[in-house]
């Protein structure tokens, strides 16, 4: 592990899935995300997330969740209101865009918010959304390979130049582009493939829905580079002020099980609760050597 691990905060509101938000988030607005925010950047904390979903057909968004904020303009916004957290994409659809997109409109966004963009970015799984958006569903995986390497050309270059089975480009003009010379591309999944294209393209690797048994036997059998970010999720709301003991050796767990960065639901009754319990989380964080900035 480099050094101790991380937390991020995976944002309130943004979201909203049935089956886990909670009650005030219903009818919070961006004043109440950009002062969670601001919170978890005086605090330290590593980073923010929100997810991208362009428009859920209604039958699956009352199972899943229909709500799914812009991430662009959500971090445009909270960059403004932040000055050190990062901003992380959790995760865009790389089915969804071309490569030249996400650099310029996401490399805007690095160059504006100071070099604090993390991208994390996933194949897809939602075939009625790509079909929403006429994007191919078969073989996304081969072209999201692609894209990644062509992001790689892109995102940090004002004269790109990239050729590669489902992308080519050459003779164009970025600018903005992205202030970070390396802009770090975190891999989404549940598979061992996902964990295969975050070592071989990217700079870490969140997955999802899985067990700690299951993660820790994907990543014995594909040992990850020393550099690479391993972000687990802690599962259910952190409580830290009611039930503190749980949230210590929940993070205990993911520390163990090989996580570079936490990335943490918490438990609130609003977002003024929101904050208290990003304090508590802290103090109590500190002694199993989890770093804040």
């Amino acid at each position: 592990m480099k050094g101790g691990m991380q937390i991020g905060i995976v944002t309130p509101v943004l979201i909203q899935h049935p089956a886990v938000r909670a009650d005030w988030e219903v009818g919070a607005g961006i004043d109440e995300v950009a002062s969670i925010a601001e919170a978890a950047d005086r605090l330290g904390y590593h980073h923010l997330t929100c997810s991208e979903h362009v428009a859920v057909p209604a039958p699956i968004a009352a199972e899943r969740g229909g709500t799914y904020w812009d991430p662009l303009a959500t971090f445009g916004f909270l960059a403004a209101r932040t000055r050190r957290i990062r901003l992380v994409t959790q995760v865009l659809v790389l089915g969804y865009h071309h490569p030249l997109e996400i650099a310029k409109r996401y490399g805007t966004l690095d160059r504006i918010s100071g070099g604090r963009l993390t991208l994390g970015l996933g194949v897809g799984s939602l075939r009625e959304e790509f079909d929403l958006l006429d994007a191919p569903f078969e073989g996304r995986g081969p072209r999201a390979d692609d894209a990644l390497r062509a992001l790689r050309a892109c995102l940090s270059r004002p004269r790109p130049e990239y050729h590669g089975e489902f992308y080519d480009f050459a003779d164009v003009v970025v600018e903005p582009h992205a202030q970070q010379p390396r802009v770090p591309l975190w891999i989404g999944g549940r598979t061992a493939r996902s964990l295969r294209r975050a070592i071989e393209l990217g700079d870490g690797w969140v997955p999802f829905g899985l067990s700690l048994p299951d993660l820790a036997d994907l990543l014995a059998k594909a040992p990850v580079p020393a550099d690479m970010e391993v972000v687990l999720s802690a599962g259910r709301p952190l409580d830290p002020t009611g039930s503190p003991d749980a949230a210590a050796r929940a993070l205990t767990r993911l520390r163990d099980a090989g996580a570079t960065i936490a990335s943490a639901s918490i438990a609130a009754t609003g977002a003024a609760h929101y904050g208290e319990q990003l304090e508590a989380l802290k103090e109590l964080a500190a002694p199993l050597g989890v770093e804040f900035s």
